[in-house]
């Protein structure tokens, strides 16, 4: 089977849109996080929680506070769900088991949305809005505040000074992500998206049978996982299910609002540090990662490989059947290049090179474009290697935007990279050595590709899963939870040292050694450098997985 027309113009529109919005949007992000007025609002939530917003923070102080509101956010949340048949709108479901409830609360507060439950029998309405929901909201706006803060680094000169972490998490909330929401809200309303308070609706199948339809606050929920990046479904289903995703066109809302704000972002970057064509030149990167994965995605699964795939055409295993190949294989793509998750078809069913696109997007660390904020910081981190690189190669000291790269910035890049993959390869490695890989219903390549996918997956924040793979045990919570924080918190850490380190740095003046940020060969070089280190860190294991199953 060929792409059809509809699956060509779905792609290209959502170009055309992403093109569209980057520079008003992307001005708005950059006038929302460099002012200096407060709303009336903003000047309430201060005063309710001491904030002096015109007192900034060392990179320090910007972490220590990151850290404990994550830690304030993921003992609340693990409460809640521990009481929630106490509370208001529990629809008669059970405490969470701790468990499930340590691994939940993880996930959210992780911006990872990995989910060993099903929601609609699993969690009340109130977890779902007071809990689930708004932690979509601020651990988006945790990413975006340490990815702003990291550009202050760069754009700063002789400063010890990152900005101020309550300020940068509060306006992002209300002036960028809350008002998209409401209009994203609104917009999948009127496309079908279930909104009420609905405990359940009693219906008689097309068979005769019996069954309950849980409602509720779907829409509001729906819109936030996408446009934070989050990701974790109101249904089991996911956004393959029709009360969360309804109809083609809302497949093109929801994969539009999963890259508005990563792809605006470089915007953000080149207009604070006074060069819009640095800014041209890191979405050059996301925007030539992200189109080869789309395109071999979706070249993988309308290939059909494979015996039965070819006989009809494509792969149609687990498509949701409301959306052509096409339209599933670009959401996959589009979640796994972003720290989304969301999926609105079943990953384990692709076809085995196919499934190997959305593991490689995970692997590359989700720079392209990544997730509200993790991506542009996971970016920026690739292009300090990539100069210190390239500093070997000709014999002088390496410098990007004026700062120079030196023993103790390279250091915090590294320490950055290598948490990833360690966690990924350690985890994969105790599930097997523990016996924990046989929770997984497939043994051989496949039973690697569904342990392996796992653990890049908690380690990388995404949150999808490959499934075929029973995870709520004891063992899986305990160590995907464990994954989740150490790759969503040391990374943080190392960001903000490294931001740190070049806010303090006197300005370089350009010379005719330096190396040119904002041209071709730079996007070249970068993205040769995020593919290769990907292919010698994990090769192996795939060669083992995917690859083998795929030949």
């Amino acid at each position: 089977m060929t792409m059809t027309t509809a699956g060509v113009i779905f792609i290209l529109s959502l170009v055309v849109a992403l093109v569209a919005i980057y520079k008003p949007f992307g001005d708005y992000m950059y006038r929302v996080v460099s002012g200096t007025r407060q709303s009336r609002v903003e000047r309430g939530i201060f005063r309710l929680v001491g904030v002096n917003p015109a007192a900034e923070q060392s990179w320090g102080v910007y972490a220590r506070s990151v850290l404990a509101f994550s830690a304030v956010s993921l003992l609340f949340l693990y409460l809640l769900q521990r009481v929630q048949d106490k509370l208001w709108l529990s629809l008669g479901f059970d405490p969470v088991a701790p468990h499930g409830a340590w691994n939940t609360a993880v996930s959210f507060v992780t911006n990872t949305n990995w989910q060993s439950y099903s929601g609609e029998s699993t969690m009340g309405h109130l977890v779902q809005m007071a809990g689930l929901a708004v932690q979509n909201f601020v651990s988006a706006a945790v990413g975006i505040a340490v990815a702003i803060a990291l550009v202050r680094g760069f754009a700063r000169h002789r400063s010890e000074h990152l900005g101020n972490f309550w300020v940068d998490l509060t306006r992002i909330t209300v002036r960028i992500l809350l008002p998209v929401a409401v209009l994203g809200a609104f917009a999948l309303m009127l496309g079908g998206v279930v909104q009420n308070l609905s405990g359940g609706t009693d219906v008689t199948t097309v068979a005769g049978a019996g069954q309950t339809i849980t409602g509720g606050p779907v829409a509001s929920q729906e819109v936030i996982k996408l446009l934070g990046t989050n990701g974790g479904g109101f249904y089991n289903a996911n956004s393959a299910h029709p009360f969360e995703n309804p109809t083609s066109w809302t497949n093109w809302i929801e994969i539009f609002l999963i890259l508005m704000i990563p792809f605006s972002l470089p915007r953000v970057f080149g207009r604070m540090v006074g060069q819009n064509r640095q800014g041209y030149a890191i979405a050059a990167v996301m925007a030539i990662l992200a189109l080869a994965s789309v395109t071999l995605t979706n070249v993988f699964e309308l290939s059909g490989h494979g015996t039965v795939p070819q006989a009809i055409g494509a792969a149609l295993e687990g498509k949701e059947v409301r959306f052509d190949v096409s339209n599933s294989a670009t959401f996959a793509a589009a979640t796994t290049l972003t720290s989304t998750g969301a999926v609105d078809s079943f990953h384990d069913s692709f076809t085995p090179l196919g499934g190997m696109v959305p593991l490689l997007n995970m692997m590359l660390g989700e720079v392209a474009p990544g997730g509200v904020g993790s991506g542009l910081y996971g970016l920026l981190i690739l292009a300090v290697i990539t100069v210190f690189v390239a500093g070997l190669m000709v014999g002088r000291t390496p410098e990007y935007l004026g700062k120079k790269i030196g023993a103790r910035e390279i250091k915090f890049a590294s320490l950055y990279f290598l948490v990833m993959p360690a966690l990924v390869l350690i985890g994969t490695a105790a599930a097997f050595a523990t016996g924990n890989n046989e929770t997984a219903l497939n043994v051989g390549p496949h039973g690697l590709s569904e342990v392996l996918y796992a653990f890049t997956s908690a380690s990388n924040n995404n949150g999808s899963a490959f499934a075929g793979i029973t995870v709520n045990t004891t063992w899986w919570d305990t160590a995907l939870g464990l994954c989740m924080l150490l790759g969503r918190f040391l990374p943080i850490i190392f960001v903000l040292a490294l931001a740190g380190s070049l806010a303090r740095q006197q300005p370089t003046p350009a010379s005719e050694g330096t190396l040119p940020t904002h041209r071709p060969l730079f996007v070249g070089m970068v993205t040769g450098v995020t593919v290769i280190l990907v292919a010698l860190t994990f090769l192996p294991a795939l060669a083992l997985g995917p690859l083998a199953e795929g030949l």
